[in-house]
C-alpha cells in the first residue's frame, strides 16, 4: 500500500488524528481509490511516534494547513444550504495556484468526500488552534471569505459560519472585521481593515498601519511553505491599499 501523504504530495502531521483525521478517513474510505481508513490510522500512529521521540515539538506541516482549509471550506460552502459550482471552482483554482495541478487534483478528490461528511466546526477548530499559529489561523479566515465571495454574494449564513469559526479559532472580533472588510467595497472599509474608526487622528492611522503590517507580514507564514504565501501577500496588499486610500483622502 502506498503512503497516503505521498499520494497527496504533502506532509501531514496533526491533521492525521482528531476530527480532521476522521473527516479525511471518511473521504478516503468512501471516495479515494487505493486507500482505506486503516492506512490513515497507521500514518497517524507513525506521526505520534515522531511527536513522542521529539518530546512534543513537531512543526505544523504544509499538508496540515491544506487539510484544515479543506475541512473548514466544506463547512462554509454548505452554510447557505447549497453547494455552488463557483465556490467549488474557487477552491479548486486556489489549490491549483498554491500546489500545482497534480496535488490540487488529489486534494479536490479528497474534498469531494469531505464535503459529504458531517463535521463539527467547533471540534475541528479546537484541533487547529492547538496546533497552528495565530498568523496561520488568520490566513484560514481570509481564505474562507474568498470562498464565500466566489459566487459574488456573501450571504448572512456564510458570514455567521465564518464568524463562529473565527471565534472557535480564538480570533477576536477586530481581526475578524478587518479581514471581512477586505472583501467588501464600502466607504469606511479602509478604516475597518486597519482596525480603527474614521475619527482616528493621522498619528493613530500611521500607528495602526505599522501594527497591521507587523501582524500580517507574509514572513509569519514562511514555516508553512512558499505555496501559502500568495494568500498572505493578498492580505498584506489589502492593508497597504487601505492605508494608501486613507492617506489620499486626508492628503497625507
Amino acid at each position: 500500500m502506498g503512503n497516503f501523504t505521498k499520494w497527496l504530495g504533502a506532509g501531514l502531521g496533526f491533521s492525521l488524528g482528531g476530527p480532521i483525521g476522521a473527516a479525511i478517513g471518511f473521504a478516503i474510505g468512501s471516495f479515494v481509490d487505493g486507500f482505506s481508513d486503516e492506512d490513515l490510522k497507521e500514518e497517524s500512529r507513525e506521526y505520534q511516534k515522531r511527536v513522542k521521540n521529539s518530546r512534543g515539538h513537531v512543526n505544523t506541516q504544509s499538508g496540515d494547513f491544506e487539510m484544515s482549509l479543506l475541512v473548514l471550506a466544506s463547512i462554509v460552502i454548505k452554510s447557505d444550504g447549497k453547494v455552488d459550482q463557483r465556490e467549488l471552482d474557487y477552491v479548486r483554482n486556489q489549490f491549483v495556484s498554491m500546489y500545482g495541478k497534480e496535488r490540487a487534483n488529489h486534494a479536490f478528490q479528497l474534498f469531494s468526500g469531505i464535503i459529504k461528511s458531517k463535521v463539527s466546526a467547533r471540534q475541528v477548530c479546537i484541533q487547529i488552534r492547538q496546533n497552528m499559529s495565530h498568523a496561520s489561523r488568520l490566513q484560514l479566515i481570509h481564505f474562507l471569505f474568498g470562498i464565500a465571495k466566489a459566487d459574488e454574494f456573501v450571504v448572512d449564513a456564510e458570514v455567521e459560519d465564518i464568524r463562529k469559526i473565527a471565534g472557535y479559532l480564538y480570533i477576536n472580533q477586530r481581526d475578524f472585521e478587518s479581514i471581512k472588510a477586505m472583501f467588501y467595497d464600502a466607504s469606511e472599509n479602509a478604516y475597518k481593515i486597519l482596525e480603527i474608526t474614521k475619527s482616528a487622528t493621522d498619528a493613530e492611522v500611521k500607528k495602526a498601519y505599522r501594527k497591521m503590517v507587523k501582524k500580517y507580514h507574509p514572513d509569519k507564514l514562511q514555516g508553512l511553505g512558499e505555496e501559502h504565501l500568495k494568500g498572505a501577500n493578498e492580505k498584506f496588499q489589502s492593508i497597504q491599499a487601505a492605508y494608501e486610500k486613507i492617506k489620499n483622502e486626508r492628503g497625507l
